[in-house]
C-alpha cells in the first residue's frame, strides 16, 4: 500500500518553485558567507596575546576547586 502511495507521488509531476536566481548562486553566495565568518572566527585568535598573562593563585574559597591541583598552587 505504502509502495503504491509513493508511486503515485512520483508519477503526479508537480511544478517546482520558481527560484529568484541559478542554483549555483546559492552555492557561491554561502560559500562567501562562511568565507568571511572564518575570517572574523580568526580574528580573535590573538586576543589572548593581547595582555601579559597573570599567574593564578591558589584560592581555596572558589566554588569549583581544581581535583588535580595536587597540592601545586600556581
Amino acid at each position: 500500500m505504502l509502495l503504491q502511495q509513493i508511486a503515485a507521488s512520483v508519477a503526479e509531476h508537480e511544478e517546482r518553485a520558481p527560484l529568484w536566481a541559478e542554483p549555483w548562486v546559492f552555492g557561491v553566495s554561502m560559500f562567501a558567507i562562511f568565507v568571511v565568518l572564518m575570517f572574523v572566527t580568526l580574528s580573535y585568535t590573538n586576543l589572548g596575546n593581547r595582555h601579559t598573562p597573570v599567574d593564578e593563585h591558589s584560592d581555596p574559597h572558589r566554588q569549583h576547586p581544581n581535583k588535580h591541583d595536587h597540592g601545586q598552587g600556581h
